[in-house]
């Protein structure tokens, strides 16, 4: 949390919890970026203080409420704060992962945007059954390539395709990023248990660095047209 803001109103059994962060994701994306040889841009703030896979225009941005728990911090935003926190922490994310995309297209490289998240096992009473979601809007065939080498995986993981979340006028990172610049992509979520600790972080990120190439395999082994 930034300093002047304290913990928003919170006690830190919230602040430890998925409304304030998503569980596992800095360190499955360190273990990627090191064994894939990829950078990792990671947002180092609470999503509480803004959520950066939110258009900053939306209230939900800056959530007053979220999974039934009042963020006081958060109450009656007015417009000169809402503007602190997106030039804090909002615009100088989204400027590094520009940067980089900016890099790779100047090089030459051709370019996937992979776009890490974490979910809650339970949401509203529900148990949710998949140990990973593959989000999409519209056509991707880096998606629909990751989404069939998961679910052919030994152990048959439950995959959500569009689930737990569907991607649509919410998401902000990939519309923005990848589909704005013509960029094939995917929106990989990984339930929190899943990665709670180092021994979990390790054993996902065992997976998909055998999956994160295979898929990217199977759309250069696709015939011209396809």
């Amino acid at each position: 949390m930034p300093s002047r803001l304290g913990g928003l109103g919170l006690a830190e059994p919230d602040l430890s919890r998925h409304i304030a962060w998503d569980i596992g994701v800095a360190g499955l994306g360190r273990r990627l970026a090191e064994r894939l040889d990829a950078p990792f841009i990671a947002q180092r703030f609470s999503r509480l203080v803004i959520d950066c896979n939110r258009d900053p225009a939306r209230a939900d941005s800056m959530p007053a409420v979220s999974d039934g728990t009042a963020i006081p911090g958060n109450a009656d935003l007015d417009p000169a704060e809402r503007a602190a926190r997106i030039a804090q922490v909002f615009t100088p994310y989204h400027a590094r992962i520009t940067a980089e995309l900016d890099a790779r297209a100047a090089r030459g490289l051709p370019t996937v945007v992979v776009a890490l998240h974490s979910f809650t096992p339970a949401m509203a009473g529900f148990a949710r059954p998949w140990r990973f979601g593959i989000l999409h809007l519209g056509e991707s065939a880096f998606s629909d390539a990751m989404l069939a080498r998961l679910r052919a995986e030994a152990d048959a993981p439950e995959v959500g395709d569009n689930e737990p979340y569907r991607m649509d006028e919410v998401d902000f990172t990939v519309p923005h990023h990848a589909i704005g610049r013509g960029l094939d992509y995917v929106e990989l979520e990984v339930r929190q248990d899943l990665i709670a600790d180092a021994a979990g972080e390790a054993a996902i990120a065992e997976r998909l660095v055998r999956i994160l190439p295979a898929a990217l395999g199977d759309l250069t082994a696709l015939p011209r047209g396809s």
